[in-house]
């Protein structure tokens, strides 16, 4: 399956064990995970500056996600596609590599009246989604 992490599921990957850990491996060997680089400078800047992660370890981080995904650019969206607009390069990442799933803990996202194909889920639904295939 095509698949998006949102940056939020991607920092809480590195920054401990846990559901979005195992939802990144997952995702990196089982399915194509897709990113672009607004969402790769998003993931390092909060890194460095939330979660306080040394500059060579965020840069690593997203320099194996470059490797292991793949990069696309993403399209531009309506600006009332969602109510947050730091969001809309995540819906325009969704629309542009046509990903079949967007995998968030951001509400904005999850309530978002997305008019595209790809379905906006939590890193829960989507763990349970995998383990029933």
């Amino acid at each position: 399956m095509k698949v998006i992490l949102d940056a939020n599921v991607l920092i809480a990957a590195l920054a401990g064990r846990g559901l979005c850990e195992a939802l990144l491996e997952l995702c990196l060997e089982e399915h194509d995970v897709f990113v672009s680089e607004e969402l790769l400078a998003e993931v390092q800047r909060n890194l460095i500056k939330r979660i306080r992660v040394p500059d060579e370890v965020a840069r690593g981080f997203c320099s194996l996600l470059r490797t292991n995904a793949t990069l696309c650019r993403a399209d531009v969206v309506s600006e009332d596609a969602c109510r947050d607009p730091d969001d809309l390069h995540v819906l325009g990442l969704a629309h542009s590599s046509r990903a079949e799933f967007l995998i968030t803990g951001d509400k904005d996202l999850l309530e978002c009246r997305w008019p595209g194909t790809t379905q906006i889920v939590t890193p829960r639904q989507f763990w349970e989604r995998c383990r029933q295939r």
